[in-house]
């Protein structure tokens, strides 16, 4: 079976829903959720999360999905094991208190062991082993009542493997796992009754899992740990929550090994062979590395696709990290070539069969990866020679062993991966100290779960804003589209302590009314401010507004006087200059993105924006810099359209219908079922809650300051717009009729004008810089006549103010080659310039013979300076910061020559 008939399987069997009745089907939720405790969605129930946790209300009582998820605590277990993978598709079913336990056992029964032409999977029974949380007895009866299986089938595991919670205060509750055993060539024989509450290690591969289904009925309070809290008591409704491994189902049904040889992921290994020419299944090492290619090229695929890009941090170094995985894969598989430009391709077309976005987003996701790839190829160069120096500096030292620092900074600093680290250094005939390195390693993932944990402590805990939310009966209805003044009414008040019943002066609430014209922030649009005024003469500054959880907005504001308390009328009064600054800067932002993709093509899609009063930021796909004459079409498109006046309007439609009326969705962004799109004219459409400009000539006047680099194939635009835009122009008039005052020219010469002053300017730098030189150089013959005698030594140890690490440099050996044919000579020079010291030492044949080092006096002279330094016998050089110190550094040199002298 297709993973693709697979999936279709999944859907139909619990569309059709059995006794429990159907289920309906969700699509698969991006990659990128908005929640602080989580880079990517790790599990199907994620975008289910809000009802489990009582936040949001399930639009439906039943409902199955197939969701995309990236896991990458494992990542350098991928390839090793049949369990391991980054991306992954977890099929799931779930129920908002409707059916339990026995109803999510026959569901899942029913699909694995029903005949294909039934529906089902077919897999045989005696194959089969389910496993109970050990102390959930209710479980082991109804398996055998579902199934018939005697009770020396069905293992019982213990809190680590079953037993489900998601490591803070809140829902969980035991497991049942289905188990597959693949047979003796996978693991030892076993028997259930010889087995504890933990898996044995040794099983791991040979019962493989394959579907774990979730009872929801705890509620959980001090939460330690995944497997360490306590019960604080029932559930008010009993919820279920499977996930089924598409990949690991699909191996089982495909007869192939593993995850990695299924039919969505082996023709990237094959188009692997093809290129290296190496064969798969020929050597283990080569079979990692082939297996962590078609991993990682389509995690790389599905992550560009949701609108990830490579970068330093978070999402993007996580991205970053997979894709120079796989670069270093194949090149340790021989191929030193781009290789993204023939694997990518592969995997979008199996992967495309079912997210078709991946065809429709190809070039812009062709254009990042690739993109990267080729950065990725010059960090290889670089961190090659920064590899050379680090070798060749141990060798020199008399070592063998490159140290974990060292090892550690290439990996961090430079990308370097620790492999090739290894391959290159054996190739040297040095060792890696790989277990310091492991150490830093796991000090930097111990920091990263740290901070990790910190955020899930820092997770606000939404049952205040339910509970509000349940009190109100229905969403807070949101006028600001075409009001910014509206009566209400309060309905809750909610501050650290939960939801309370009453607020004083200087109080800081959160405030929830039952109408509101406040744009609460979201999709790039900071929030609006102004005053709430209630009915008791009380008044309150609104000074930022959110909506944590769906359908409840909420002011985060300071009571200025009076008491608050629910019921009261309230007059809301947004700050209208804000808003319309605001309003205009969003609406630009649509504009400017049309314009981008016009000027750069389909792939310039929005990455992210900020609008603010005045001012926005605008942030897109590009391969590389934009250049000025496209910034200026740019420009020179969106002002031609402000002078159009077109209007900008709202249309609430299907995603469907909006998708057919060419309006652009944005990554990351959760859109419902019905969608608002807003449209300049019939010029740009995009899918879009935020407030806009009435028509584009509101703008008055769009500038646009200039673009930057923010990652690996994302460009940033900063602009202003409305009055913001035309005080910058004005300022700029002034500015240049005072450089046209000054310099006697016409606007339109000023560029010339200046070129020709700044050309002037060096050359006369030039010149003077020769004559300083030249001063500098004058001394040197006065300097070697004067040289003092120490111990038979000719030594010259002088300060030279004003002379730079090159100047000092070139004096010493001037110097030198002046002193006295045949007599041991030395000269140290401590320059002195912008309050840096430089530091040069320099000896003759016969002052080496007589034991004398430049290398050893400048170690004299470095920490008197406040530096180091270091080189050779003849010549060696330093620097410092403490010029307070040159002369009695100079006179440690006299005392070091007179002592080896």
């Amino acid at each position: 079976m297709s993973s693709a008939s697979i999936r279709r399987d999944f859907i139909a069997h619990f569309e059709r829903g059995g006794q429990v009745g159907a289920h309906t089907a969700v699509p698969s939720a991006s990659l990128l959720l908005d929640d602080p405790t989580l880079l990517f969605v790790n599990a199907g129930m994620v975008p289910f999360k809000p009802f489990f946790l009582g936040q949001e209300t399930p639009p439906y009582p039943r409902a199955t999905s197939v969701q995309k998820c990236i896991r990458t605590p494992d990542i350098e277990d991928v390839g090793k094991t049949t369990r391991h993978g980054t991306f992954f598709e977890m099929c799931g079913n779930f129920s908002f208190g409707d059916y339990f336990k026995q109803g999510a056992i026959e569901l899942a029964w029913d699909l694995v062991t029903k005949p294909r032409e039934q529906g089902g999977w077919g897999l045989e029974e005696s194959r089969l082993y389910p496993s109970v949380y050990v102390d959930d007895a209710e479980a082991l009866q109804l398996w055998m009542k579902v199934t018939g299986l005697p009770q020396d089938r069905i293992l019982k595991l213990g809190k680590k493997e079953n037993y489900w919670s998601m490591g803070i205060p809140g829902p969980g509750g035991p497991c049942s796992e289905i188990l597959y055993d693949r047979g003796p060539e996978h693991g030892p024989d076993f028997e259930v009754s010889d087995l504890g509450p933990d898996m044995p290690t040794k099983l791991e591969d040979r019962l493989l899992e394959i579907w774990n289904l979730v009872f929801m009925q705890d509620e959980l309070s001090a939460v330690r740990s995944k497997d360490d809290f306590d019960i604080a008591g029932s559930l008010p409704k009993q919820n279920i929550d499977t996930g089924m491994g598409l990949e690991r189902v699909a191996f089982l049904l495909q007869g192939v090994d593993n995850m990695y040889e299924i039919d969505v992921m082996f023709p990237v290994i094959e188009k692997a062979q093809e290129i290296t020419g190496r064969r798969y299944g020929a050597d283990h090492g080569d079979d990692v590395r082939f297996r962590v290619v078609a991993d990682h090229v389509r995690s790389t695929l599905m992550l560009i696709g949701d609108g990830v890009t490579p970068g330093n941090e978070g999402r993007g170094y996580v991205l970053r990290r997979l894709m120079r995985r796989a670069i270093r894969s194949m090149r340790l598989l021989g191929c030193e070539d781009p290789v993204l430009p023939e694997l990518l391709p592969v995997s979008r077309d199996k992967m495309g069969e079912t997210y078709d976005a991946l065809h429709h987003d190809w070039d812009r996701i062709a254009t990042v990866a690739y993109a990267e790839e080729e950065a990725f190829r010059s960090t290889l160069r670089a961190g090659t020679a920064i590899f050379d120096t680090a070798t060749a500096q141990v060798k020199q030292s008399g070592g063998h062993e490159l140290s974990a620092d060292r090892a550690f900074a290439l990996h961090d600093t430079y990308g370097f991966p620790i492999d090739l680290t290894l391959e290159m250094a054996s190739e040297q005939g040095l060792d890696v100290d790989e277990v310091g390195f492991r150490r830093l390693m796991q000090e930097q993932r111990e920091r990263a779960k740290a901070d990790a944990r910190a955020k899930k402590g820092a997770y606000r805990d939404g049952t205040a804003y339910r509970t509000v939310a349940d009190a109100m009966g229905a969403p807070v209805d949101f006028t600001g589209y075409s009001e910014t003044v509206t009566d209400g009414r309060v309905a809750g008040i909610v501050t650290a302590d939960g939801v309370v019943e009453s607020a004083a002066e200087g109080d800081e609430v959160e405030l929830v009314l039952d109408r509101t014209p406040f744009y609460a922030e979201g999709g790039g649009q900071l929030a609006d401010q102004g005053v709430i005024e209630l009915s008791n003469g009380a008044r309150l500054r609104v000074e930022d507004v959110q909506s944590p959880i769906t359908g409840l907005i909420v002011h985060k504001a300071t009571v200025l006087n009076g008491e608050v308390t629910p019921g009261l009328e309230a007059h809301s009064l947004v700050d209208l200059q804000r808003r319309l600054s605001i309003s205009r800067a969003h609406t630009a932002t649509h504009m400017v993105h049309k314009a981008f993709r016009e000027a750069l093509g389909e792939t310039a899609t929005q990455a992210g924006s900020e609008n603010a009063p005045g001012r926005f930021r605008f942030d897109f796909s590009a391969a590389g810099s934009v250049p000025a004459s496209v910034m200026a079409d740019v420009e020179a498109r969106v002002n031609d359209v402000i002078l159009d006046d077109l209007q900008v309007h709202a249309e609430i439609m299907s995603q469907a219908e909006a998708v057919r009326s060419g309006a652009m969705a944005l990554f990351g962004e959760k859109y419902g079922d019905q969608v608002r799109v807003v449209s300049v004219g019939d010029w740009a459409r995009e899918l879009c809650g935020g407030t806009h400009a009435g028509s584009s000539g509101k703008l008055g006047v769009v500038k646009l300051l200039g673009e930057s680099s923010i990652g690996s194939g994302v460009r940033r635009v900063e602009a202003l717009v409305g009055s913001d835009a035309y005080r910058f122009l004005a300022r700029e008039h002034v500015l240049v009729n005072q450089l046209s005052e000054t310099l006697k020219a016409r606007p339109e010469e000023l560029p010339e004008r200046v070129h020709d002053i700044v050309e002037k300017l060096r050359a006369a730098e030039k010149e003077l810089e020769k004559v300083r030189v030249g001063q500098l150089l004058a001394r040197a013959g006065e300097l070697a006549a004067g040289a003092e005698q120490v111990g038979g030594v000719a030594l010259v140890a002088t300060s030279a103010p004003g002379a730079s690490g090159g100047d000092t440099r070139t004096l010493a050996l001037d110097v030198r080659g002046r002193l006295p044919q045949g007599q041991p000579g030395v000269v140290v020079v401590i320059g002195e310039a912008d309050g840096k010291v430089s530091v040069v030492a320099a000896t003759n044949d016969e002052a080496r013979a007589r034991g004398l080092s430049a290398n050893a006096l400048v170690r004299v002279v470095g920490p008197l300076v406040g530096g180091k330094g270091g080189g050779k016998d003849d010549v060696a050089q330093g620097g410092g910061t403490d010029v307070s110190r040159i002369d009695e550094a100079l006179a440690a040199v006299r005392a070091e020559v007179g002592t080896v002298a």
